[in-house]
């Protein structure tokens, strides 16, 4: 009997240091640290040998590293290198031993594939080519309306679209609203996205005018208490009614923070629940919005916790990335997988991310939304003359925001920012090659909207 237990013993240990041996072999086979391997992707900025450059799916990468190599903003290159890259962050350690000047359209294309608005992109390319670089630039930009010069300066601009706020709903019947919408769209070459903050409870820019609506939208919160998500699901069809009759394409909601203590600052705004629900949250709106023509924005990435208004200043953000990523990433992530068309970012400063910049300047921050969520949608800051952005930025924030990978900005001084950044691509800090990237992304979101296609002239 001990015999038989000894060649018992015998054979399991030569079978577990077989395996130990073919799953060593395996390892070393799959281990890419020493490997060639090659990167496609467009040259963003060239700053004393640091290079910025943005792969077909959009993410960002920086390389302190490279030596001898002359590019420029706007070159499409593969890599060569060797080691593993992080997609989750910007700045790589791998080592780049040669590359090739090339064309990425084959690897954009396989991107463009997986893209929310794939089938729109041809007809975007052939608007984008008839287009001049003010054209191209104005259409980033989402504006506040100005309270002088609507018409001649969207004329002038070309802006992509107007922002409206409670003083430009004030007293004014439906029939006004839709006349002075209408206006700005025969106004404007392309079709303009008319966007709100429609969140219901403090933040009502529409329906705070009883002319507009019998009664302010209630807040996420209110409304799940009262009726739960079924509640929720017929607000935002409501909401959207309204909305699309006064010519309104765009609601910058809801606002999917995770929030349960009453101290927060965004907890009126929100739903108030733990993470579980407010998914639950994001996909019923997301999901309902889709039986309209009005576009929701889950909103504020990477999620606001406890942090302070940034409308009144700068907000650091001290939360460990594992607290982050588990309990306020997963409600835009349900909002991702019901097909949200536009995320709208921060201006907190997030240390476990990025304590350097504002995440809505920050390229890890974006990373994080194409890469962990797999989003191919548009990504819209916060508006750029907030506190939290003038306090901490000393240079063009609508630069830094184009190279941190936004599609469209929100901005009150739009000649500033406009300017900036064709002073930009004049002066070669960012390649027009990359604004025909993002504007070729805008524009296809308004054919998948169906504005192009409904309003082009």
């Amino acid at each position: 009997m001990n015999k038989n237990k000894k060649i018992i013993f015998v054979i399991l240990m030569l079978i577990i240091i077989v395996c130990m041996i073919l799953l060593t072999k395996r390892l070393f086979k799959n281990d890419n640290t020493n490997t060639k391997q090659y990167l496609t992707a467009t040259v963003l900025t060239v700053e004393d040998k640091v290079v910025t450059i943005k792969d077909g799916n959009n993410i960002i990468y920086t390389f302190d590293n490279i030596n001898d190599f002359i590019l420029k903003s706007g070159d499409t290159v593969i890599l060569e290198y060797t080691g593993l890259l992080n997609k989750d962050i910007s700045n790589q350690v791998i080592n780049v031993a040669n590359y090739t000047l090339s064309s990425i359209e084959k690897a954009k294309e396989e991107a463009i594939k997986k893209d929310l608005f794939y089938d729109y992109y041809k007809l975007a390319q052939t608007k984008l080519d008839s287009m001049s670089l003010d054209e191209k630039i104005g259409q980033l930009l989402l504006v506040r309306l100005p309270d002088y010069n609507q018409i001649e300066d969207l004329k002038n601009y070309h802006f992509g679209g107007y922002l409206l706020f409670a003083k430009d709903f004030a007293s004014k019947t439906k029939d006004q609203v839709i006349n002075m919408i209408n206006e700005f769209q025969n106004a404007s070459d392309i079709p303009l996205l008319i966007a709100v903050d429609e969140e219901g409870g403090s933040v009502v820019r529409v329906s705070s005018n009883p002319n507009l609506a019998k009664e302010p939208f209630k807040s996420p919160r209110v409304l799940y208490n009262t009726g739960g998500l079924s509640l929720i699901k017929e607000d935002t069809i409501n909401k959207s009614q309204l909305l699309q009759e006064l010519g309104i394409n765009l609601n910058l909601a809801p606002v999917v923070d995770v929030t349960t203590s009453p101290d927060d600052y965004m907890y009126n705004r929100s739903i108030g629940q733990n993470t579980e629900i407010t998914s639950e949250f994001a996909k019923t709106v997301i999901e309902t919005s889709h039986q309209g023509k009005v576009s929701y924005t889950l909103k504020h990435f990477p999620g606001y916790g406890n942090n302070s208004d940034t409308h009144n200043g700068i907000s650091i953000d001290t939360r460990d990335y594992d607290d982050i990523i588990n309990n306020d990433i997963p409600p835009f992530q349900a909002g991702v997988d019901a097909k949200a068309e536009a995320i709208l970012v921060s201006h907190n400063i997030v240390n476990s991310i990025d304590p350097e910049n504002p995440a809505s300047l920050s390229a890890d921050i974006h990373n994080l939304i194409r890469n962990k969520l797999h989003f191919t949608g548009i990504i819209i800051t916060d508006d750029l003359s907030m506190q939290a952005i003038t306090e901490s930025v000393e240079t063009s924030a609508a630069v830094k925001a184009i190279l941190a990978g936004n599609d469209l900005l929100i901005v009150t001084d739009y000649k500033q920012s406009f300017q900036d950044i064709k002073n930009a691509v004049e002066d070669g800090t960012i390649s027009e090659k990359v604004i025909d990237d993002i504007t070729l992304r805008v524009l296809a979101w308004k054919y998948y909207k169906g504005l192009m296609i409904e309003n082009i002239k």
